[in-house]
């Protein structure tokens, strides 16, 4: 399916599994994948190794924002993936962690953090053929994005997929933590001063409680095809939720 130069904005709540859905569209139609959640959790493991936050959360903001300016952060592609660097050092693995995931919420609501990747972010999407997942990128990061889609699934659903991913990497967690977890992220998430999650007014809900990846791309294949005149996937569409403006 050939598809013009554009942005493809995925926003949505944490654990809806955008990132994974963002990888293979990339794959699919051949974009440039950004994870702005990377970005985020890479300045929190910062603020984590340099003690700037500590065990309830309080951030030393002004000496975290002297620091951004020579954070180094850059995506580095590899295996057919971008995964995120710090200096010379891969950080892809500690920034998945739960103890990250705690604390990366609290800093992303600090409005010199959101600059500095709203900032990175703008710099890598200026050649456009990007798809970026975040809680902001059609709301204010790429307002002028060509398509905007908003992903949700419901908090417990979330919770088993984010365990899985956990477990899947040798983490010992309990569900009731990461629930609680995913309940917290949605809550600071959704009420933060600076750039709080939203909905975009143009952006499209995709509720993927109970599809599978299969079924999504089938779904963003369809929506793309009407969106841009194209031919649409051969999938079987039956029981798959219609691209909708209005649901939430």
């Amino acid at each position: 399916m050939l598809i013009p130069d554009i942005i493809i904005a995925i926003d949505g709540y944490s654990s809806t599994g955008k990132s994974s859905f963002a990888r293979l569209i990339a794959k699919e139609f051949g974009f440039l994948y950004l994870d702005s959640g990377a970005l985020y959790r890479g300045v929190t493991l910062y603020a984590v190794e340099h003690s700037l936050i500590d065990d309830g959360n309080r951030i030393d903001s002004q000496a975290l924002g002297s620091a951004l300016p020579g954070l180094d952060l850059h995506f580095v592609a590899e295996a057919g993936e971008n995964r995120l660097y710090m200096g010379d050092r891969c950080i892809e693995k500690e920034i998945r962690s739960l103890a990250i995931s705690r604390k990366v919420s609290p800093i992303a609501t600090l409005p010199e953090v959101r600059a500095y990747v709203d900032r990175k972010l703008r710099e890598l999407g200026r050649q456009k053929r990007v798809v970026i997942d975040g809680r902001d990128i059609g709301s204010t990061v790429f307002p002028q994005a060509e398509l905007k889609i908003f992903m949700t699934a419901e908090p417990e659903i979330r919770a088993v997929r984010r365990m899985k991913e956990m477990q899947g990497k040798g983490e010992k967690v309990r569900f009731e933590d990461v629930l609680a977890n995913v309940r917290e992220r949605d809550y600071i998430d959704s009420h933060r001063e600076v750039s709080p999650l939203t909905r975009a007014a143009d952006a499209v809900v995709l509720d993927n409680s109970r599809m599978t990846m299969d079924e999504q791309m089938v779904w963003i294949k369809d929506l793309i095809a009407g969106r841009f005149g194209n031919a649409g996937s051969d999938g079987d569409r039956a029981g798959f939720p219609e691209p909708d403006n209005t649901r939430r």
